[in-house]
């Protein structure tokens, strides 16, 4: 395992108001690393990945992602970096070979190779047959292929999954982390992802942090919170570290997506 840090975290801090979202937490990934960040709803996962990724600016604390501070050097970070949002981010009035060449145009990657690589994304994911339908037209597993292609377009060091398989099936979900941890392993590309089926963390994350209440409860490798709860599972172990009670998801769709839209305009 390489032992270079591409993320590093150190006592991030972000407020909403008198609401504490993310309090002091500190953590790293290695480059290379499939690194599961898990927690329940409204724990604090997605405000994170939002700090990583150029879309929220903390409160207080330090971040570098690649060697760069996501604050300050918002160009560089973004080029570090690949992304699936929880929410869809497609374009549904476009069609696939569309949205995808809309996305390279972004980040500015040359017209020959924009071409090779939709290309080559598009029949890697399943959908060249499909590139020329709208968007629209497509079932909830099509999109989430497109969407993990459109993060790919670029070839980032990092990929942002946040709840990536979220109302697949079972085939489509298997499907998409075969491909992931094919191009994890050869490319060398660091994974980090959000996920709440537990049995995905089990089988692909070389390391989990579990976050509650804004802080980092506990992280490690699956042995080490298996170790240190007592327990015979990552599942018991999730739930014997954020307890049993029914949280509710915060925020909402429209508030999410607007963000998103305004962050990765050109600003």
């Amino acid at each position: 395992m390489p032992d270079k840090n591409i993320i590093e975290v150190n006592n991030l801090v972000k407020k909403f108001g008198n609401l504490v979202a993310v309090d002091k937490i500190s953590f790293s990934v290695k480059a290379g690393e499939m690194f599961a960040f898990l927690g329940p709803n409204g724990a604090g996962k997605t405000t994170t990945i939002k700090m990583l990724t150029t879309l929220l600016s903390p409160t207080s604390g330090e971040i570098k992602v690649n060697g760069f501070d996501p604050t300050k050097e918002k160009h560089e970070t973004r080029n570090s970096f690949g992304i699936v949002f929880q929410d869809p981010s497609l374009d549904n009035e476009l069609t696939a070979y569309e949205n995808l060449d809309f996305h390279g145009n972004l980040y500015h990657v040359e017209a020959k190779l924009r071409k090779e690589r939709i290309d080559y994304l598009l029949r890697f994911v399943g959908l060249w047959d499909r590139k020329d339908d709208y968007v629209k037209n497509f079932s909830g597993g099509m999109k989430r292929r497109l969407e993990i292609a459109r993060g790919l377009i670029h070839h980032p060091k990092i990929l942002f999954l946040d709840e990536p398989t979220l109302g697949l099936d079972p085939q489509t979900r298997n499907y998409m982390w075969d491909y992931i941890k094919r191009l994890n392993k050869s490319e060398k590309m660091t994974v980090f992802f959000t996920t709440h089926y537990m049995q995905e963390a089990e089988q692909y994350a070389d390391r989990i942090a579990i976050i509650d209440h804004g802080k980092i409860v506990k992280q490690g490798n699956l042995r080490e919170l298996k170790a240190a709860t007592k327990t015979k599972s990552l599942e018991a172990a999730f739930l014997k570290l954020t307890g049993k009670e029914i949280r509710e998801e915060q925020g909402n769709v429209k508030d999410r997506m607007r963000i998103t839209q305004r962050a990765w305009g050109r600003g």
